[in-house]
């Protein structure tokens, strides 16, 4: 009998021309106060990029100067704004289409990413996706804290969600595509791997 398969897209970089999570903060919070915030993260900026910081850190910094304080009910909106106003427009059309491809196949599509959930979601609705991994926001009494719940799905942590999700590895054949690092394990558990390359594909294939 045949396996099912999943198909496994990292999100920025991959099915996106590039990184969305600033560009979300960015568009939340306004040019010049985005701009303001992130000269005085410079430090901790430039720890990350000398590898003095891990992802997991400079996000939660982020994540503090940014969104600690504001309320769920506010954001949700501007989430799904964001999701179905800026971020199609980074979509890569060789991903997508490769996307839709496993979904005429009839193949189950999850994405698989760093991004936060929250916009992740409401994107992944408008084509068809129902499963999302992502990185998720702590909340208490319905305020952000400011930062992540659990860790950043980054990673080890990306096949430790995807395990949880699917199961036993051997009951599915598994195509991934990623292009950073932080997908270097999800590619290394795939039958078929895919580092920043789409396959082409037809209409009817």
């Amino acid at each position: 009998m045949n396996k099912p398969v999943v198909a496994a897209f990292d999100f920025d970089g991959t099915l996106s021309r590039g990184d969305s999570f600033l560009p979300f903060l960015r568009e939340f919070a306004g040019t010049a106060h985005f701009m303001r915030k992130m000269l005085g993260l410079s430090p901790n900026l430039l720890a990350y990029l000398l590898g003095g910081m891990s992802n997991h850190d400079i996000k939660n910094r982020l994540l503090r100067q940014f969104l600690r304080g504001k309320s769920v009910q506010s954001m949700q909106p501007f989430a799904q704004y964001f999701a179905t106003g800026p971020l199609p427009g980074l979509i890569r059309p060789a991903a997508l289409a490769r996307l839709r491809w496993h979904q005429r196949q009839g193949h189950r599509c999850v994405i698989v990413s760093a991004s936060l959930e929250c916009y992740l979601r409401p994107w992944a609705e408008t084509v068809g996706v129902t499963e999302v991994l992502g990185s998720r926001l702590a909340v208490a009494d319905d305020i952000y804290t400011g930062e992540l719940m659990g860790r950043n799905c980054y990673g080890e942590e990306k096949v430790q969600r995807l395990s949880t999700l699917l199961g036993a590895r051997d009951a599915y054949t598994l195509y991934a595509y990623g292009d950073s690092k932080g997908d270097r394990e999800l590619l290394a558990l795939a039958d078929h791997a895919y580092y920043r390359h789409m396959p082409e594909t037809t209409r009817h294939g």
